[in-house]
């Protein structure tokens, strides 16, 4: 398993403290060694920290597509994946719209609304 950045760490923390339990670096396409950075393989929800927003990250050139191709390939294999930055993470909004998420799709699952 790679180091993981605080935003991370943080974001593993928040979903622990939601009741939301997840692997980290959950590996979900070996054949290219794609990973999510966490994700709960039962109902196929997965995580993904954008670090490098202003600096290069996921966001520049060749990984640009890199990461479309990863997604993409997610989403057909029927994966929700939520990606955020690491702003978003550390300032606690990751945490305020997963606890929205959780309430709303767990009530959903026991037909109310």
């Amino acid at each position: 398993m790679k180091q993981q950045t605080e935003a991370q760490i943080l974001l593993g923390i928040h979903l622990a403290e939601l009741k939301f339990f997840v692997s980290a670096e959950y590996q979900f396409f070996p054949e290219r060694n794609w990973r999510f950075d966490w994700a709960n393989k039962d109902l196929k929800i997965a995580f993904e920290c954008n670090g490098g927003m202003w600096s290069g990250g996921h966001r520049r050139g060749k990984a640009t597509e890199e990461e479309n191709d990863k997604i993409n390939a997610a989403q057909a294999q029927g994966w929700k994946v939520f990606q955020f930055t690491n702003e978003q993470i550390l300032d606690g909004r990751v945490k305020a719209f997963f606890a929205i998420f959780l309430a709303e799709h767990l009530a959903a699952g026991r037909g109310e609304r």
